[in-house]
């Protein structure tokens, strides 16, 4: 049964100066529950699900050295942070993040950078869409919106687990890469990525949903693309959806 100090506690991890006092974040339903549990069972410090989510998951859970609670369905309401809650809700410990030491790594491999993404759907979504194309790390400005927050958890749907995102001033990290690391990123006055040469390394920035790269981090980019409206200089909306344009974007790397 959950205590009414375990239901105020939950709650307050909704809020980012909560969880990083905590070092703790909270993750629900059983899909990303059990991927989360599947790769981080050591980062698991309390969980409250049913008696057929424990059933289900009991070889899981097995040795496993975590507060266990058994809750109604009515109780997990109280708690949640879903209109429909889903049978579990967690609170793990946070992941660790990339340190300064491993950005020569950088050179090898496609990364993506958020400058001031906002909206916890669209960090949700773009993780997601990382995971699908193999982006392992994301590196965000300190004013993205927090990967911990329970929304950006949800949309993730369990890709949270296989790419690891950090925050970083992102000046400095531009100023840390080997300089011939190419740095892409997405302007409206940038060229037609379609006829644009593409290499499997390099880091792509995405700005923010309204206001797009800031200034300061612009001065970075050696490589600007666009994509194109169809017809070109068709009347048609102002802009993408940033995750929207990360999917397409990522794909067109991919597919090269």
């Amino acid at each position: 049964m959950l205590s009414k100090n375990k239901i105020k506690f939950l709650h307050s991890l909704d809020m980012k100066k909560n969880r990083d006092a905590q070092q703790s974040f909270v993750a629900e339903g059983p899909k990303i529950v059990h991927d989360i549990m599947s790769r981080h069972k050591d980062q698991l410090s309390v969980i409250a699900a049913t008696e057929e989510w424990f059933a289900q998951e009991h070889e899981l859970m097995a040795g496993l050295q975590c507060e266990r609670i058994v809750v109604s369905s009515d109780e997990l309401t109280k708690v949640s942070f879903l209109c429909h809650p889903q049978q579990v809700i967690a609170v793990f410990r946070k992941f660790a993040e990339m340190t300064a030491e491993e950005l020569p790594s950088l050179a090898e491999k496609l990364t993506l950078v958020l400058d001031g993404v906002q909206d916890p759907g669209n960090l949700g979504t773009i993780i997601r869409i990382a995971d699908w194309f193999g982006i392992e790390d994301i590196i965000c400005s300190k004013d993205t919106v927090d990967v911990y927050n329970p929304k950006v958890v949800q949309a993730t749907m369990g890709s949270i687990v296989r790419v690891r995102v950090s925050y970083m001033d992102l000046k400095q990290l531009f100023e840390a890469i080997p300089p011939t690391l190419p740095v892409y990123g997405t302007l409206l006055e940038g060229n037609n990525m379609y006829s644009e040469q593409l290499s499997h390394n390099g880091i792509i920035i995405m700005g923010n949903e309204g206001k797009g790269i800031s200034p300061q981090i612009r001065q970075f980019i050696t490589k600007r693309l666009r994509i194109p409206n169809y017809p070109e200089g068709r009347d048609t909306a102002d802009s993408l959806n940033v995750a929207v344009a990360t999917a397409i974007i990522c794909a067109e790397f991919r597919r090269r």
